[in-house]
């Protein structure tokens, strides 16, 4: 699984316009190792990235704990979304074409 989700970040068409096409606006080409800038730029991009994936992690975790397993919260998770159907249908029923 964890080759995987490698391949899908490595053949990210978006990844690769950011890298390529964002951050070489920020290397001073006449650095005497804009490359190694790049590079550098990219890991802290990488760095940055891992650490809101790993919030979104502890987020999601949090979540599922108070509201999924929470026989309450399912209830008027199911009220609302009913509720929010119901509206949808009255909508489309009183809609005229």
């Amino acid at each position: 699984m964890l080759f995987k989700a490698f391949l899908l970040n490595i053949l990210n068409p978006k990844l690769t316009i950011f890298f390529l096409a964002f951050l070489p606006q920020f290397v001073d080409p006449d650095a005497s190792q804009p490359l190694l800038n790049l590079l550098i730029l990219s890991a802290v991009f990488m760095a940055m990235t891992f650490v809101v994936f790993v919030a979104y992690g502890f987020i999601a975790h949090t979540f599922r704990r108070f509201v999924i397993e929470s026989a309450s919260a399912q209830a008027w998770l199911r009220r609302g979304f009913t509720a929010g159907f119901g509206g949808l249908g009255v909508k489309l029923a009183l809609t005229e074409r």
